[in-house]
Order: structure tokens, then sequence, then C-alpha cells
């Protein structure tokens, strides 16, 4: 494996994108949790990941939630019976399979995930309302190279 030098300009280069990488992604992270907390501020982050995921995706299994959300099946299930609970999930049968039970989002739980991601999405929106149609599909043609779409 052929490593480059830290001390060359691309190896500084690398550096400083790891920089802007770990920026991103602490702002992400709290971002998410402030946006949790804006949804309803008695459950976890991670419940809040499942509402984000079934709004964006629809009615799914556990199983299949538990793979999506890279979180173990009995926390997925612990996080589904508090956001029953609340009234922010259901649980219904398939269409296809009448053995198979999908969850889905509640009025309420599509409700309050489409207020708290517009509270979201506006700290990001904000940071770029400035660039012009070039510049943002350059940076969003980069960053979809860069996570290998």
């Amino acid at each position: 494996m052929n490593i480059e030098r830290k001390d060359t300009l691309r190896g500084q280069l690398e550096l400083k994108l790891g920089e802007q990488l770990n920026a991103l992604i602490s702002a992400a992270h709290a971002l998410n949790v402030r946006t949790a907390a804006s949804f309803d501020s008695s459950i976890q982050p991670a419940a809040f990941h499942i509402v984000r995921w079934l709004y964006s995706y629809g009615p799914t299994s556990a199983s299949t939630l538990a793979e999506a959300t890279a979180m173990d099946r009995s926390s997925v299930s612990r996080l589904l019976k508090q956001l029953e609970i609340l009234g922010y999930v259901k649980r219904e049968d398939s269409p296809k399979d009448r053995r198979a039970i999908l969850l889905t989002l509640t009025d309420l739980g599509r409700h309050k995930t489409y207020d708290s991601l517009q509270d979201k999405e506006f700290v990001f929106y904000e940071r770029i309302a400035q660039w012009n149609n070039q510049q943002l599909e350059t940076f969003t043609q980069m960053l979809k190279e860069f996570n290998g779409f």
C-alpha cells in the first residue's frame, strides 16, 4: 500500500478535508439531536431516526427497519413500542401477506416529523442560500462521488 507522507501538499490537503468532514459529521449529529428533541423531547435520537426512516421510505417490517438503521432488533423493538405508546407509529397488516405486520407513521407522527424536519432543513439551506446553481450542482456532484454513487 502506498501511503503518502502527511508533510506533502497532498497529505496536508487530505488532513484539511478530514477536518471538514469531521466538522460536518459533528454538526449533522448535533442538529439531529436537536431535531429529535423538537419532535418529542421524551424520546431518544435513535427513536427519531426510526421515525425519519419511516417518513422517508414508508411502511416496513421491524426487521427491515433494524437492518436499514443499523440497529439491533431488540433496540428497534423497544423504540417502536415507545413510539407506538406515544401515538407516532402504528402496526398494520401487510396488504401482500396478511401474516406480516408493517410499521407506519400515524397522522400525528407524519405531521410532527414534517414540522421538525422543516426546522432542521432551514439550518442547512441557510448555509447554501448565497450559492448560485452551478456551485450547488458542483457541490452535490462532488458529494455524490465521494459517497460512492
